[in-house]
């Protein structure tokens, strides 16, 4: 629980990580405090690819990254934007060298998101990882993803239903450690309002349900609550051959 600079809300907010039925977690996220700004916060899912060794290096390079950022950011000087589009470059980066030195194709997904002490929210994402806006028990917007399946969708090829089950469902067009710069999607919200929630969380997650169901757990559990239902529910939907799981969930409640 962290109280933010407009005293008619608080924020509660919980984790969830599990390796699903992968032998190995490539998963990774964090959820920062700021050390010196009451009322800011960092929020990070990554999904690594590349092997056992070479996607867990990419995901834990995406964190290590934004810890190192956001302990230099300024809430009041700096523009968040500006520090998650620093995160996205400079994870990027780090993640190639790392490939070009160990012979290994690291790569990951982000979803980050920033909230600052008056109540503004900024996220980016690159890749299948999302973050989804709710207010009020409904989705108001989500990211879009950056993959093979969503460009059908777009295209009207095939349907959201149907890409679950797509046999290039995994495919992206892009993400961390490509040898393209990856793709960087932007969004703002000016201001947080009591009933709203915002969810960042790999595909292990939001594969297994539609935006309503996340609504309802997110809206009527507490976070800490919800993070454990949607676990739960998604590795018995996923009946043995779930996806790493990871998943973080923000609340702005009423004081």
């Amino acid at each position: 629980m962290n109280p933010l600079a407009n005293p008619g809300y608080r924020i509660q907010a919980a984790t969830g990580i599990h390796r699903g039925d992968r032998e190995y977690q490539q998963d990774q996220l964090c959820l920062l405090h700021h050390p010196r700004h009451s009322g800011c916060l960092l929020a990070v899912v990554a999904d690594g690819m590349g092997g056992r060794s070479g996607g867990r290096k990419a995901s834990d390079q995406v964190m290590l990254t934004s810890r190192q950022l956001f302990e230099r950011y300024d809430p009041h000087t700096d523009e968040a934007a500006a520090l998650l589009r620093q995160i996205v470059q400079e994870s990027h980066l780090v993640i190639k060298l790392t490939a070009a030195s160990t012979e290994q194709e690291p790569h990951s997904t982000i979803a980050a998101f920033v909230i600052n002490p008056h109540g503004d929210c900024h996220w980016a994402h690159a890749g299948d990882s999302r973050i989804y806006h709710f207010h009020m028990g409904k989705m108001v917007l989500r990211t879009i993803d950056h993959s093979y399946v969503q460009s059908l969708i777009h295209q009207g090829d095939i349907s959201e239903q149907e890409a679950l089950n797509h046999p290039l469902a995994h495919v992206l067009m892009g993400c961390l450690g490509n040898e393209t710069d990856p793709p960087l999607d932007l969004h703002t919200l000016p201001q947080l309002r009591p009933g709203d929630a915002l969810l960042a969380c790999s595909d292990g997650v939001w594969h297994y349900f539609a935006p309503h169901e996340l609504a309802s757990a997110i809206t009527m559990l507490t976070p800490r609550e919800a993070c454990e239902f949607l676990l739960q529910k998604a590795r018995a939907r996923a009946k043995g051959t779930g996806d790493n799981l990871s998943l973080i969930i923000v609340k702005i409640d009423p004081l």
